[in-house]
């Protein structure tokens, strides 16, 4: 009775570690089977979130990219940008101002302007960015709020000037009346008056680039290539007047304007306690991008035959010499005893250019007619433009009102 007893609580004994391990096995299967459940949602999880991420990611670029563009449309191809050409009224001339910040002269243009006819002209001012014209900053009331609101940093020598110059070109064609622009400095100063101007641009279908062949030309930089050729190097005053056709070309172009930025840059100041760290500064290849972009443009662009390859403004150029360079050029500062009639008769009598590399002489013409070569000069003092006034260059300025601070 007892050894049966015995077996069957040996046998419910071995029937009760049968289950434990059943269930054991039971459990062990069922976890199994939910860390793989586990982990098979985990990894589905992590991919739907990085798809939704990268959608994200996307979506925000492309909503940033159109803020962008909308608000910026200098970052749209420049070649495929296009300036409506229909307008009524009057074509205009418009004047383009690079200043370093305000107009020092804007007393003599106020006058100029005052006795112009307001339907043919236009005016833009580049200045620093963040520079307002107002009352508080300028003595005329025809440069109030013309500066632009997208001008950039420009250091001189440096790509920064032909990109201001762009920009200016840029806004002018907004308007399509504007059919003549003249890219001027805050010293230049008229030689006539306005109506005068308007009607020598307007009777010429061509534009104003001093443009020439420097046969001893060093800043042309040989990685320039093949984007531009050797052949299409061109020198020139930067005080260029465009018709509107050769200013969409300088606006719209893709590839020039970078191949300037890189590889024609203004070589670094000398300074005089630098020793032989300027032998070595003397060594990189020096070019300054405004004396060679717009005439290289157009260079290449085959228009040369669609300019008057002489400038509009005069420029007296002084040549100094000193101990770090054997010869550098500065343009001449007209003073009040530099401005005297006689002075200025000498200038508006020029009737001819001569480019003593290219030996040629570039006779002032204006369809067949012989005409004064220049209708701008620069750099003048104030002291110089008050002369100009006293003159009659510009009418009905009272020069008392100088003495007078700006409001």
């Amino acid at each position: 009775m007892i050894g049966r007893v015995g077996r069957i609580i040996e046998g419910k004994s071995v029937n009760f570690s049968l289950v434990a391990t059943m269930r054991k096995a039971q459990a062990s299967a069922k976890s199994g089977l939910s860390m793989r459940n586990v982990l098979c949602m985990w990894w589905k999880l992590v991919i739907w979130l990085s798809i939704l991420f990268c959608l994200f990611a996307f979506l925000r670029i492309q909503q940033y990219s159109q803020s962008t563009l909308a608000d910026n449309s200098s970052d749209l191809p420049r070649s495929s940008r296009n300036f409506s050409d229909h307008f009524d009224g009057n074509p205009k001339v418009a004047f383009l101002f690079l200043a370093r910040r305000n107009l020092p002269l804007d007393f003599l243009w106020g006058s100029f302007f005052e006795n112009a006819d307001r339907a043919k002209f236009s005016i833009y001012i580049h200045s620093d960015p963040g520079f307002m014209f107002n009352a508080s900053t300028t003595r005329s009331a025809f440069f109030y709020d013309q500066q632009l609101k997208n001008s950039v940093k420009v250091a001189w020598g440096e790509a920064s000037m032909i990109e201001a110059e762009r920009v200016l070109f840029e806004e002018a064609l907004q308007n399509p009346a504007n059919q003549r622009f003249i890219l001027l400095s805050d010293r230049c100063v008229p030689l006539y008056n306005f109506s005068y101007i308007y009607n020598y641009l307007m009777k010429s279908p061509r534009s104003f680039v001093d443009s020439f062949l420097d046969k001893k030309d060093v800043r042309y930089n040989p990685r320039m290539s093949p984007v531009i050729p050797k052949n299409k190097w061109r020198k020139g005053s930067q005080w260029v007047t465009l018709t509107r056709r050769h200013a969409e070309v300088i606006v719209t172009d893709d590839t020039v304007f970078q191949i300037f930025r890189n590889f024609c840059k203004r070589r670094p100041q000398v300074d005089s306690s630098g020793g032989k760290k300027n032998l070595k500064l003397q060594k990189q290849h020096n070019c300054i991008p405004d004396e060679h972009y717009v005439q290289t443009l157009l260079a290449m662009n085959d228009l040369e035959s669609e300019l008057e390859r002489r400038t509009l403004t005069y420029t007296l150029w002084n040549q100094s010499k000193t101990n770090l360079e054997n010869k550098f050029w500065h343009p001449f500062t007209f003073s009040y005893a530099d401005s005297g009639p006689q002075q200025i008769k000498r200038i508006k009598d020029i009737k001819h250019v001569y480019y003593a590399t290219e030996f040629r002489t570039e006779w002032c013409r204006n369809n067949l007619t012989s005409v004064p070569c220049f209708l701008f000069a620069r750099k003048f003092s104030q002291g110089a433009a008050m002369r100009l006034l006293s003159q009659g260059i510009a009418n009905n300025f009272d020069v008392s009102a100088l003495l007078e601070p700006p409001p």
